[in-house]
């Protein structure tokens, strides 16, 4: 494939955009002494409450891909940093919840607060079908980076 083609311009400016990110994220983790992996947990754990999902330790290892050791020692940083709480499920007593704390929240809004309200003016200033086409390029995006993750 020809890295200068016409149609690659996209996939090269969302490999520019994921690096940015990426930067602001360790940047954000090197700020708060956390570790990568503790600000990519804190982000599964804000989208599973953003979603009604009830986040498990279990739950939280798939998406970081941790065996249960490596989960539970994260969960254990996190919670002594405040950031996070685990909690007995009131459907399941033997069940254990992870939320995120309003401290994270705060954390994360203070660091990445501007940039959000940025891409959120970019958002506002498309047109309905502009901002669709954009989710659904993002969307098929992301499914193809997941397709692409070793199982």
């Amino acid at each position: 494939m020809d890295d200068r083609a016409p149609d690659m311009e996209l996939v090269h400016l969302l490999r520019a955009v994921t690096v940015e990110f990426d930067l602001l994220g360790a940047e954000f983790a090197a700020r708060n002494g956390l570790h990568p992996t503790d600000v990519r947990a804190l982000i599964h754990l804000l989208d599973a409450a953003r979603t009604g999902t009830r986040a498990t330790p279990g739950w939280l290892s798939e998406q970081l891909s941790l065996n249960s050791a490596g989960s539970t020692a994260l969960v254990d940083r996190l919670e002594r940093k405040g950031l996070v709480r685990r909690s007995r499920d009131t459907a399941d007593r033997r069940r254990v919840l992870l939320e995120v704390e309003e401290k994270a929240v705060r954390l994360g809004r203070s660091f990445f607060g501007s940039v959000i309200d940025d891409v959120v003016v970019v958002s506002d200033a498309l047109e309905p079908g502009e901002r669709e086409t954009v989710r659904r390029f993002l969307t098929s995006a992301l499914e193809a980076a997941r397709r692409a993750r070793p199982s």
